[in-house]
């Protein structure tokens, strides 16, 4: 197919498809002329990928760049892909010239990871990153959200499972890293917007609605309600 046609299948307009070329998120097409290429169903597959990965999944064009690296590698084992499509969902902590020194939420993660029988390298990001927010709350004066850190913990290895039994179920090394970089860029796009519906939900229960106010999905329920 030529860039018109991958355009109409895609739903891309063709100035964004040339710019996912010239970035290097889409491979290049078979040459048929100094000005013309042609395009395959790999073409649409990557098209879709990277649009997920811009507009769903939130990444930079240089982090998708790199997840897409991570796919087209093909020998890198599932555990360095896992780690190229965290980093780039993890927003890095702030470089320092010297290494700082540990702080109450890194202590409060090694004890959690310990205590789970977690084990990951060190440069995993989500260890600075959960410890930034458990400092994070301290520094707001908000340490009572401390208490959620061994639910979240449950609720982490639920999840965890959840992603590799879908990466096992995968038929090949090929389609398993594709699981791994869709499962962990869109998935924490999903995991948010469960949290999201789940909180409301749970708020309704603990914090029942005044008199007179409708609930969700009742009769009198309007949009301006939602």
């Amino acid at each position: 197919m030529r860039m018109s046609e991958l355009s109409s299948t895609t739903g891309v307009a063709v100035p964004t498809l040339k710019f996912y070329l010239r970035e290097q998120l889409l491979h290049a097409g078979e040459r048929t002329s100094p000005n013309q290429a042609q395009y395959d169903d790999s073409h649409v597959a990557r098209v879709r990928l990277v649009r997920a990965l811009l507009e769903v999944g939130g990444l930079s064009v240089a982090r998708a760049r790199e997840v897409v690296g991570a796919v087209d590698a093909g020998s890198l084992p599932l555990s360095s892909v896992f780690g190229v499509a965290q980093r780039a969902v993890t927003v890095p902590a702030p470089l320092a010239d010297d290494a700082p020194a540990p702080t109450e939420g890194d202590r409060l993660v090694a004890e959690l990871c310990a205590a789970r029988g977690w084990t990951v390298y060190p440069n995993n990001p989500g260890l600075a990153l959960a410890a930034r927010v458990l400092d994070t709350y301290a520094a707001l004066g908000q340490q009572r959200l401390h208490a959620v850190l061994e639910p979240y913990a449950e609720a982490a290895d639920l999840v965890a499972g959840a992603d590799l039994a879908a990466v096992a179920a995968a038929p090949d090394e090929t389609e398993m890293t594709n699981v791994v970089v869709v499962g962990t860029v869109l998935g924490d796009a999903l995991l948010a917007g469960l949290r999201r519906i789940a909180q409301e939900a749970e708020s309704f229960r603990r914090f029942p609605l005044p008199e007179g106010v409708p609930a969700p999905g009742s009769a009198t329920t309007t949009d301006e309600d939602c």
